[in-house]
């Protein structure tokens, strides 16, 4: 009989980049795909792509907060909670993780989180990762494909988001897609790094044809809009149901769509009075 032994750490130290220059090696990549450069070791972290996937479960008791639920509306939002809580675990972190072999795999089992995972690289060009959570109780089913296509621009590394992500939460027979927003990490020649997220994501629930829009915001030239997502849920006929807004690196909040006007408009005007009612919930805990 095998034993397997779990790991509790990472299995190498990370690189410090202060002791090379990449300079000499990217000039040469403006405008291409990464994933047909030989890249040096210095921008990656020891983990595997296929590893990092599951980092997308950490806050897997959104979704259990979901299954929870008897509303649809509520349901949405502790989903769309969920999908920005999977990008969250990128803040701060601009170490690319290495390329699995064509047919690698990983598993995961939480049984205090009441999950267990599977990823595997399913192409080897372009670079394709498949992986299958599900829950340990039979409430949700969660699994997609990801091809994150990255691009050098001399001084960030910009990531497309490839592949659609499927949540089903079985006990309500309603399933969810979205995709990722796009990913770009600036200063990589110089400077201190970091990492901004921006796009549209549309999480659409295809049992009752509700949807929700989450702008992820770029920062701007003042950075005012750093880490930001705004967005609305909205039901088939396009009425907004709520407005949800917040920070991928923090929280998001939940509130209704008339008391989110009205406050916008106070904000111009330069009324810093709060709103007496509707006042927003809360969808997520501070990192």
């Amino acid at each position: 009989m095998i034993m397997f032994k779990s790991q509790t750490s990472l299995p190498a130290p990370m690189f410090s980049r202060n002791t090379i220059s990449v300079w000499s090696i990217l000039k040469k990549c403006i405008g291409l795909e990464l994933s047909k450069i030989t890249m040096p070791i210095v921008f990656n972290e020891p983990l595997s792509f296929l590893q990092r996937i599951t980092e997308y479960m950490e806050h897997t008791y959104l979704i259990n907060r979901a299954c929870s639920l008897s509303d649809s509306v509520e349901r949405m939002q502790a989903v769309a909670a969920f999908a920005v809580s999977a990008v969250a675990s990128q803040w701060d972190r601009t170490g690319k993780p290495f390329n699995p072999l064509l047919g690698e795999t990983y598993e995961l089992t939480r049984e205090d989180q009441g999950f267990r995972l599977v990823s595997e690289q399913v192409s080897h060009h372009p670079p394709v990762s498949a992986f299958h959570a599900e829950s340990l109780i039979g409430d949700f089913v969660f699994h997609g494909s990801i091809y994150p296509k990255l691009k050098f621009w001399g001084k960030s590394v910009e990531a497309e988001p490839k592949g659609t992500i499927t949540l089903e939460l079985l006990k309500h027979g309603e399933v969810y897609t979205w995709s990722n927003p796009y990913c770009c990490v600036h200063n990589i020649i110089l400077g201190k790094l970091w990492i901004e997220q921006y796009g549209t994501v549309e999480i659409v629930n295809h049992s009752t044809g509700d949807k929700c829009v989450l702008t992820f915001k770029p920062c701007g030239m003042f950075g005012k809009e750093l880490h930001k997502v705004e967005g609305y849920i909205q039901d088939k006929s396009k009425k907004k149901l709520c407005v949800i807004y917040g920070k991928w690196t923090e929280c998001m909040w939940s509130v209704d769509p008339q008391a989110y006007e009205a406050h916008k408009k106070s904000e111009k005007k330069g009324d810093n009075k709060k709103q007496k009612n509707g006042g927003p919930a809360r969808l997520t805990l501070s990192r």
